[in-house]
């Protein structure tokens, strides 16, 4: 398997600051933990993009230490993380944002 380039959408930028400010809000310095934790696992896509299960016509990695899931589109030489989500939440918001950020990437 050939590595890949990766990249992130504003929108999921947007939700890694809400994670981090979430885990701020807990425990100050939390939220910085939270962010090198997430990034290094994204990062890990580029050799390991493609393997995971699809869940919302999304291929999804889990985090590894956060219960947050990693949603990314992947073509020939990248992918493309959509969305950064807490698994807390009800499966049909995870639904919900995931039918609007596959909207607004069509645009």
């Amino acid at each position: 398997m050939k590595a890949v380039t990766v990249s992130l959408l504003d929108a999921a930028l947007l939700d890694l600051e809400a994670g981090r400010q979430f885990y701020d809000g807990q425990d100050p310095g939390v939220g910085q933990y939270f962010l090198d934790s997430v990034f290094e696992d994204i990062q890990s896509l580029r050799d390991t993009a493609g393997i995971h299960p699809v869940h919302f016509g999304y291929p999804r990695m889990l985090a590894k230490r956060f219960p947050f899931a990693i949603y990314y589109e992947l073509d020939e030489n990248s992918a493309r993380v959509v969305a950064v989500l807490d698994m807390r939440q009800n499966p049909d918001g995870i639904r919900s944002t995931l039918g609007w950020r596959s909207i607004q990437s069509d645009s």
